[in-house]
């Protein structure tokens, strides 16, 4: 029987490294496509995938399993269930993967995308050029079709030039910068705040007016200290809720 074929990562050894591949293992299974085998690797392919040690693997499945994203059965295997509910809380520890992971597995729609000048709100952030390319999606439930978040994606017109559109209806805009695009990203700074729903969103997210969202904002940079990319992300705030872990060592 075939097997589903995660994405390979880098890993960061100041990170732990079961949660450096759990998250990966979670953005490769939420971006799937319907015809992919639902069937994984053993746990020994799996370790010797990403570089790691059995038991580590063990705890990464370990934690996948207990979002209810996997099902494991003796003698079986491991098996990715088809049906897991998308909106579980995320875990962030510093790592690309984390975002990638909890962008991921939404039916995802371009609503519009082009050049556009730069807001003044992000004219700081932007000081080299008088235009970016912007990217306006809508992500929904795959399963009951409905709206979970919208993103707006402010991304620097060099970088643009090399992004397909079509790879952002499957992937989050990190994963195709840092992954297809080969982009050197150095570090993501993340805001989230706790807003009203304006008349657009809740137009978009399908709520009533001034409901409660989570608002994301995420400014990406490349090594040498420039913005790459800003993401502004508007989540129900029925469907979404963030933890910030800090490692004391």
């Amino acid at each position: 029987m075939t097997s589903f074929a995660p994405d390979s990562i880098v890993l960061n050894r100041k990170l732990p490294l079961w949660y450096q591949v759990s998250q990966s293992l979670r953005a490769s299974i939420l971006g799937r496509s319907p015809q992919d085998p639902l069937r994984l690797p053993t746990e020994e392919q799996l370790a010797e995938h990403y570089g790691v040690s059995v038991l580590t693997m063990r705890q990464a499945l370990k934690e996948l399993e207990e979002e209810g994203l996997i099902t494991r059965h003796r003698r079986r295997g491991t098996f990715i269930e088809p049906d897991a509910r998308r909106g579980a809380p995320v875990r962030l520890l510093g790592s690309v993967d984390a975002i990638v992971a909890q962008q991921s597995g939404m039916t995802t729609e371009l609503l519009d995308h082009g050049h556009v000048p730069v807001p003044p709100e992000l004219a700081d952030l932007f000081p080299e050029t008088g235009e970016v390319a912007a990217y306006h999606r809508l992500r929904s439930d795959e399963k009951t079709g409905e709206p979970t978040n919208h993103a707006l994606n402010h991304v620097r017109p060099d970088v643009a030039a090399r992004i397909d559109p079509a790879d952002l209806l499957r992937w989050p805009m990190t994963k195709v910068l840092r992954d297809i695009v080969r982009a050197d990203i150095s570090r993501i700074t993340d805001t989230v705040q706790a807003r009203l729903a304006d008349p657009e969103t809740a137009r978009l997210l399908q709520v009533p007016l001034l409901s409660p969202i989570l608002h994301y904002t995420g400014v990406t940079y490349d090594a040498d200290g420039r913005v790459l990319d800003v993401a502004v992300i508007h989540y129900r705030g029925d469907r979404f809720s963030f933890s910030v872990t800090l490692d004391a060592t």
